[in-house]
Formats: C-alpha cells, sequence, structure tokens
C-alpha cells in the first residue's frame, strides 16, 4: 500500500499546503483500488498534480463534516461523472453525509452518471472487502468525528509441495484446498491436514488514519501495534491547552499516543496554517523528540507503507 497526501494543512490552505486529503492506493495484484481520506476543498485540483483520476477511486471515507475534510466532494464527485466514470461510488461518513451531498447536487442542479451510495456510520467494522477491514472509531471533536483503522487480512504461508509430494500427494486439485488450509481424504483413506503444510502465515498490515481529535480513550485502541499511524499534530506543544479547547491535539500528545500504542511508525499532518517551514520543522522536533520514528507529510508525499 502507498498513502499519498493531497492535503495536509488544517483549516484553511496556505500558499505550500492545501486542506484535507489523502489516498490510498492497495496496490493489490489482482485487485488493485484507490480510497480517498477527507476530501478538502481543492482536492480534485490536487489530483491533477498526480498520476491519479478521480474515476479510479472506488471509495472515500469522510472523518467529520467540517469545510476543511468535506468541502471538496461535492466538486469531485461532479467532475468524476463529467468525465464519464461509470464505476460505483460508495461514500462512508458521520450522519448528515447524506443528506450534504444530496442537497448540493440538488440546488447546483447536478447529478451523477456513477452508482452512488452514501453509508452514514458509527463506530465499528464498516467494511469487510476480502482482503481487509475497516474499522470505525469515535474521536472527541466539537461535531461527530471518526478516524479509520484499516487492517489487511493475513496473507497466507506458502504450500509445502515438496513434503506434500513425498508424503504421497499428486499435485493438482487437492494442492488448492490443502493451500487454503483445509483437510483433505486421499484414495488410501489417510487425511491431510494443509495447515500441517503451510508455512506461518504474513501478517497483514494496520493502518490507522486519524480525523481530528483531542486525546481520548479510544485512540489508543484504535492505534495498537499499527504499522503506521497517521494523526494530526496542529500546534506546538506550549499549545496544546487551545489545541485541546478546540478538539485537535498538540505535538506532544500525538508523539506520546504513536509511542503509547506501538506503533511502528507515526506521519504528522493537519499543520496549523500558523507555521511556515521552520516553524512546521519545530513541530517534528517536537514529535521525534518523544518518537523518533516520525515523519512530517507535505503536499503530494507518498509513503510506502
Amino acid at each position: 500500500m502507498q498513502l499519498t497526501f493531497l492535503g495536509t494543512s488544517a483549516g484553511v490552505p496556505t500558499r505550500t499546503r492545501n486542506v484535507t486529503a489523502m489516498l490510498l492506493n492497495l496496490q493489490h495484484p489482482t485487485q488493485p483500488g484507490l480510497w480517498l481520506f477527507d476530501c478538502g476543498e481543492g482536492t480534485q485540483h490536487q489530483l491533477l498534480h498526480t498520476a491519479f483520476h478521480p474515476g479510479k477511486i472506488e471509495r472515500i471515507f469522510i472523518s467529520h463534516l467540517h469545510g476543511d475534510h468535506l468541502f471538496g466532494l461535492p466538486g469531485l464527485i461532479c467532475s468524476r461523472s463529467m468525465s464519464g466514470s461509470a464505476q460505483p461510488l460508495t461514500l462512508y461518513g458521520p450522519k448528515g453525509l447524506k443528506e450534504f451531498i444530496e442537497t448540493t447536487l440538488r440546488l447546483s442542479g447536478s447529478w451523477t452518471d456513477f452508482p452512488l451510495e452514501v453509508v452514514e456510520i458509527s463506530g465499528g467494522e464498516i467494511l469487510d472487502d476480502g482482503l481487509r477491514t475497516v474499522t470505525a472509531f469515535p474521536l472527541n471533536h466539537p461535531v461527530e468525528c471518526y478516524g479509520f483503522r484499516v487492517e489487511e487480512h493475513d496473507k497466507p504461508g506458502a504450500l509445502d509441495a515438496r513434503r506434500l509430494i513425498a508424503a504421497g500427494v499428486e499435485p493438482g486439485p487437492l494442492f488448492q484446498q490443502l493451500k487454503a488450509g483445509e483437510q483433505v481424504t486421499l484414495a488410501d483413506g489417510r487425511v491431510i491436514n494443509g495447515a500441517d503444510y503451510l508455512s506461518p502465515a504474513t501478517p497483514g498490515k494496520k493502518v490507522a488514519i486519524f480525523g481530528d481529535t483531542a486525546p481520548c480513550d479510544a485512540a489508543l485502541a484504535m492505534a495498537r501495534d499499527v504499522d503506521v499511524m497517521v494523526h494530526e499534530a496542529t500546534l506546538e506543544a506550549a499549545m496544546a491547552e487551545k489545541a485541546n479547547s478546540r478538539g485537535h491535539s498538540s505535538t506532544e500528545q500525538t508523539a506520546q499516543l504513536a509511542r503509547d500504542a506501538n506503533a511502528k511508525r507515526l506521519i504528522v499532518t493537519h499543520v496549523s496554517s500558523r507555521y511556515d517551514a521552520e516553524g512546521c520543522r519545530r513541530l517534528l522536533a517536537e514529535c521525534q523528540a518523544y518518537f523518533p520514528a516520525c515523519e512530517l507529510a507535505e503536499d503530494f508525499a507518498t509513503f510506502t507503507l
């Protein structure tokens, strides 16, 4: 999987950072896909500077209904339709998302030429596509807000064909059953358990993509043991009280969460527009003091997960 940041600013865009959006490229060999997380104003324009096309996006996850995470969605949907895309699109987000989409399309005289489904979510598992699950966690923000934990299913281990042949199992259809971990009965009555001939499974990747939030209990469960944690670092440590009062987190709070959750890697985003390049370097240094495996996202930065 790869994660490309299309917007990394908090609240309002700056000359170098657009408002929040990130694109998850699933990169599966047989079932590739693109998922978008949040869609701030100007997201479709940011996409023009990448190799990705809006028509290829299959699912969009909206963390909450604040404009810097949402206002780019109607335009993206309309442009996707005008481009001739017929691929279905599913939206996930808090209560009110369906009304927002229906109202903006109706009042603007717009429509879609592709199947559009809007799923209004609450906490818990919201998707299992057979390859991975997505679980929504309610966060601490002035409006209903969620984070999304994406977990790939473990990949089955390799089948030890040499041992099976030595045990008298002929290559063919039985190998497929054994590869799936099933039991098969041979012509001579012996029962072969596929699990005994498989190498250990490869753990799937785990990614936690947070919406805006002040520190909360759900955050620890959401980020527990993930390979990559994506979290806001809106304000510096000295402004933690102000950040929390507005439903946001400081640098130190975010880094401490990553450490407490045993995350392997932290990517911080959603930076206040008050910080210039030097200020952003200071934010990153504050995070790294608590959690060294931390990186600061820039617009169009791509991270391999």
